[in-house]
């Protein structure tokens, strides 16, 4: 049976990347808007649209209903997302952004770009998309795996 070093273990790698990026991420986001990752999450996946569910959103971000209603509902109380009826579904409502909520995407989406480039700033151009291109396709062949096939 061979020996699992976790160093050379990439679903382990990938794992521990990620928290350092999110981390550094979040404690900007932090000092400068007073917000959380999953807020931030919703406020940019709202901004692109006209308005989602909560489900939507989950989907959309890949985060479980409670951290999604928890920062939908933070969000709301600090004025920068709205509930309106959802004309589709009035089991739902949609969850679009407020001015307020404009205006601070509109502050915090070029700092995420500028935190982006120096996360990056040591790759050349055609790396930074070849590691897009390999990053989608590791999400789609690791959408369908199947826990017990592992």
């Amino acid at each position: 049976m061979p020996a699992l070093k976790l160093d050379l273990f990439l679903p382990y790698r990938l794992s521990i990347a990620s928290n350092r990026v999110s981390s550094a991420i979040a404690t900007a986001y932090q000092a400068l808007f007073a917000l959380k990752i999953p807020e931030w999450r919703l406020i940019a996946v709202i901004a692109e649209s006209d308005g989602l569910t909560q489900q939507a959103l989950g989907v959309a971000t890949r985060m479980d209903k409670v951290t999604v209603s928890r920062a939908a509902i933070a969000l709301v109380e600090r004025g920068l997302l709205r509930r309106r009826p959802n004309p589709d579904d009035q089991r739902s409502h949609l969850l679009s952004l407020t001015e307020a909520g404009q205006t601070l995407y509109e502050s915090v989406a070029p700092k995420a770009l500028e935190l982006e480039a120096r996360l990056f700033a040591g790759f050349s151009a055609d790396e930074v998309a070849t590691f897009r291109a390999m990053l989608d396709r590791l999400e789609q062949s690791a959408a369908p795996l199947d826990p017990e096939q592992a």
